[in-house]
């Protein structure tokens, strides 16, 4: 960065629908090129008698200031609440600039980010925004996504236009996939569309794989598939948002990275592990219990549906009121890999490292507050239910037998069921 950089940091708090000023967020270079973040709560903030803390590792409700050199200055809340690759390819199209500096995507992020907050350069934060697309739109916001990916001006009306149309984007939730956020009635959803080069029609396939997770007793996130043009669009019901009269109660969420005070850089990837994340768990959750038992199950769905990319943005802890849970799942997508003997989780999951093999997923059950019959025991419950039932929810949410067959590698594989040690 070339210069000092700040802005006031706006928080929606539980029950609430109004933005208010949690604080001061400043980034500044350091002598060595690097740079440097600092963050204060406002006095008036701090004697709020409903304050609420920004996440809860890093910016916990004290009155000092913090500060922190990694990520560039950017604390895990913020950087969690700033665009996705998505996002940030509709903010460089948007304003015409290829590559931004890391505070102008925070400032030029759209209104309804995920979480509860918001960034503005005025101590009096704007009112949040109360009109959506909804999903009439759908048909011309695929049409608007399709000449973002194409890079084609001359498709769907101006660049100006098809960007601006879909500035409200999701951060956390959705990955690098094109998505935009519709209304619909009280619900508010997000739409995530294909894309002309899928494989396999991606949209029926994650829905089918939320539908598996609930029938494997996993919490996951509401969804349902809307069909317009001929293409389909997959809608995930926004679980960090709910309406409250005349306006929108905004949950504060924070990824994985945060809890794990990590970032998403392939010389990060090292740090990125169940196990530790369990460890913050432990320590955050208001029933780490409950969450870590989730948690666990999670890991063994993702093994037996070979979900390998489950890196820490695709799991997050939220607050709906003060206590933080483990939100509900999202973004889960099986990937046919041909390996039969060893495939491999983004995250380690047990003293094996990656192995998502049954004996790696077992040693590890302590950490998740499990003993070895408990953690055995959802392990058979997993694996019996997604045996019994991929094919049949792969069906009844629309895939087809050609895409069926063509991801039917990626259901309970060969090495999953190994126990024994593997080199890591």
């Amino acid at each position: 960065m070339t210069s000092e950089r700040e802005c006031f940091v706006y928080i929606v708090l539980p029950g609430e629908t109004e933005f208010v000023t949690a604080g001061r967020f400043r980034i500044a270079p350091t002598r060595n090129g690097d740079a440097a973040g600092s963050f204060v709560y406002g006095r008036s903030y701090l004697a709020r008698r409903n304050a609420a803390e920004l996440d809860p590792v890093e910016l916990r409700l004290v009155a000092r200031q913090y500060e922190t050199g990694r990520m560039d200055g950017f604390f895990g809340a913020i950087r969690d609440a700033m665009p996705d690759y998505w996002g940030r390819r509709v903010i460089e199209r948007h304003t015409g600039r290829v590559r931004p500096e890391e505070f102008d995507y925070l400032l030029e992020g759209a209104d309804d980010r995920a979480g509860a907050l918001g960034f503005g350069l005025g101590v009096t934060p704007p009112a949040p925004k109360r009109e959506f697309s909804r999903t009439l739109d759908l048909e011309r916001l695929q049409q608007a996504a399709d000449a973002v990916l194409a890079d084609d001006p001359a498709r769907g009306g101006s660049a100006a236009i098809q960007a601006q149309e879909l500035m409200l984007v999701g951060t956390s939730m959705g990955g690098a996939r094109p998505k935009a956020v519709v209304q619909e009635g009280e619900d508010l959803w997000l739409a995530k569309f294909g894309r002309q080069d899928d494989r396999w029609n991606h949209p029926r396939t994650e829905h089918a794989l939320l539908t598996l997770g609930r029938e494997c007793g996993l919490h996951t996130a509401d969804s349902r598939i809307a069909t317009v043009g001929g293409r389909d669009i997959l809608l995930v019901r926004r679980f960090d948002r709910a309406f409250a009269g005349t306006g929108i109660n905004r949950h504060r969420m924070v990824s994985a990275l945060t809890l794990l005070r990590t970032d998403d850089s392939a010389q990060a990837r090292g740090t990125w592990s169940y196990l530790l994340l369990a460890d913050e768990i432990r320590r955050v959750s208001a029933d780490p219990k409950a969450d870590l038992r989730e948690l666990f199950a999670r890991i063994c769905f993702n093994a037996a549906v070979s979900n390998l990319d489950d890196h820490p943005r695709n799991h997050a802890l939220l607050a709906a009121g003060k206590p933080w849970r483990l939100s509900p799942a999202y973004d889960l997508t099986p990937m046919p890999v041909i390996a039969a003997d060893r495939r491999d989780l983004a995250m380690a999951c047990g003293p094996n490292g990656r192995a998502a093999q049954r004996g790696n997923l077992l040693a590890g059950a302590g950490r998740f507050l499990l003993a070895q019959d408990e953690a055995q025991a959802i392990f058979v419950q997993i694996t019996d239910a997604v045996r019994t039932g991929w094919h049949g929810a792969l069906r009844r949410a629309g895939v087809s037998d050609q895409d069926c067959a063509a991801i039917s590698g990626a259901f309970l594989y060969e090495g999953l069921f190994y126990d024994g040690s593997a080199d890591v």
